[in-house]
């Protein structure tokens, strides 16, 4: 793998496009473009996406915003689709039927629904078969092309349309799964999760290692979505920020079983100045429900100490 080079990744051509109908402030075409940025000069892709707000929002056909070969795969496949077209890819290779001078990477993106959920059995299977590919979740933490449902990946006393607050409600009664160790798991080469801050290295970097490692890679990136976390649309990298400053959203690598811990706050902020940024959160700042804060704090400070203990 050739050495990691910002300023050469930030002047490649974009791979998708402007044009495309996401909605101002998403996290999910900022994380896109990031990890295809590190593809180096001369390398082709196949894109793979499960159905979500990006896919309804890139193609419509006969358009399409991106600029490599293209599959919309449903809901619960995109795992076992890219998987398979790596399959047919070697064998091709193999049979001399394909140029020995072109070289393939096979990248699939998923949101949060799509990964942690209803594709998360094709996933699996791929990422335990080590299939040389990478799975990219955009984790906005609900079904938001849907209408903001919960998903096993929405924080606790998160406000959904399926976990509303009301008069016996505080949003979402149970903790987010944690995909990312949980993929870790399946021995696969490279497991990393990351987002963008002001600073773009981490994703850049973590990109061009997951595509140029050898067998199964998964990256875990969190891309906040403005309608469903209510924020505003200029704040994004704030939030961010604040999710990594805060430790709700640790950066970590996890190289053939080697827990790294990419970043560790110089001073760890308190869980407040995440939620406060974020509409979904605001019920939890009346009086009454200071308490639920507590509680969500000793649950980030938890795991947050298990990553500590993982890593080197």
């Amino acid at each position: 793998m050739a050495e990691y080079d910002l300023k050469s990744m930030m002047n490649r051509p974009e791979r998708l496009t402007p044009g495309h109908r996401l909605c101002a402030g998403c996290g999910a075409p900022i994380a896109i473009r990031a990890v295809l940025r590190a593809i180096h000069p001369g390398d082709h892709a196949v894109i793979g996406n499960a159905t979500g707000c990006v896919e309804v929002s890139t193609f419509t056909y006969p358009y399409t915003a991106w600029t490599d070969s293209y599959i919309h795969n449903a809901f619960e496949n995109a795992g076992a689709t890219l998987s398979g077209v790596e399959t047919a890819y070697r064998a091709l290779k193999k049979r001399g039927r394909l140029p020995e001078d072109e070289n393939f990477k096979f990248i699939t993106f998923g949101g949060d629904g799509g990964t942690y959920d209803i594709g998360f059995q094709s996933l699996s299977g791929a990422m335990e078969r080590n299939h040389d590919m990478v799975y990219v979740c955009y984790d906005n933490g609900a079904y938001m092309n849907t209408g903001i449902q919960r998903s096993s990946a929405t924080p606790m006393y998160a406000d959904t349309t399926t976990t509303p607050v009301g008069k016996k409600s505080v949003g979402k009664p149970q903790n987010r799964k944690e995909l990312s160790a949980i993929i870790a798991e399946h021995d696969v080469p490279y497991v990393a999760q990351t987002t963008f801050t002001r600073d773009f290295r981490d994703i850049h970097r973590k990109s061009e290692k997951a595509i140029y490692t050898e067998g199964a890679a998964f990256l875990n990136v969190m891309a906040p979505c403005p309608r469903g976390w209510r924020y505003e649309t200029d704040e994004i990298m704030e939030v961010c920020r604040l999710g990594v400053e805060t430790c709700y959203w640790p950066l970590f690598e996890v190289d053939h079983g080697r827990w790294i811990l990419n970043y560790e706050p110089r001073k760890k902020l308190p869980i407040e100045d995440f939620l406060i940024k974020q509409g979904r959160f605001k019920h939890l700042f009346k009086p009454e429900n200071e308490h639920l804060i507590a509680g969500f704090q000793a649950e980030v400070d938890r795991r947050w100490n298990n990553v500590l203990a993982r890593c080197e």
